[in-house]
């Protein structure tokens, strides 16, 4: 038995209607394309501040804000800024002094209402085409040049058209902290090197 598939009046194929999971799936998308296009974040993966994990922790916490909206269904844009802001903190050593994370959590809560609400997994696409029109310009980067202490001048990085940045044209900035001069070891009367313990950071 053949099988018909559904026409417009227009005599056009029309889209498959969305699932639960193909709403999931795109709302996924949706939320990794946003945070991978944040400014701090652009910046992060250019210069690498989580080292070879910075693209894996990019990919953890778009996944820690997907979970956000299933574990907490009334998440507000404040609830995903403070986590965008906490997390920035605590695996990149950045505070966002801007507006760029209230911005960028504003955004993903407009996809959740398009895509989640309203069944538009068209958004999705929205999102992803917008990234990529960014191929190749610059993103500036507001006072960048001390990243312990704020993100927020005007530093510029380029992103390619994967997602990533362009390592070759990243900017050389200042790291979070001058590197410490190394200490002596200090040797105690008996001879014993004495152990210090490292401060938390």
């Amino acid at each position: 038995m053949s099988t018909s598939i559904p026409a417009t009046d227009s005599g056009a194929i029309a889209p498959a209607p969305a699932t639960q999971e193909s709403q999931q799936t795109a709302f996924d998308h949706a939320i990794w394309y946003l945070i991978s296009g944040w400014p701090p974040m652009t910046l992060a993966l250019a210069e690498q501040w989580a080292g070879d994990l910075t693209s894996d922790k990019r990919d953890w916490l778009a996944g820690a804000i997907s979970e956000l909206f299933v574990d907490r269904p009334d998440t507000d844009a404040i609830d995903v800024e403070d986590v965008l802001l906490q997390v920035m903190a605590d695996e990149f050593e950045v505070e966002v002094q801007d507006e760029s994370g209230e911005v960028v959590a504003r955004e993903i809560m407009r996809a959740k209402e398009e895509i989640l609400v309203e069944g538009r997994l068209d958004a999705a696409d929205r999102v992803r085409r917008e990234f990529e029109a960014r191929k190749g310009k610059k993103v500036a980067i507001q006072n960048a040049g001390e990243r312990s202490e704020e993100v927020g001048s005007d530093e510029d990085v380029e992103i390619d058209g994967d997602g990533d940045e362009d390592m070759d044209d990243a900017p050389s900035l200042v790291p979070a902290r001058a590197p410490r001069e190394k200490e002596e070891p200090e040797v105690d009367e008996d001879g014993f090197t004495k152990v210090v313990g490292r401060k938390k950071r």
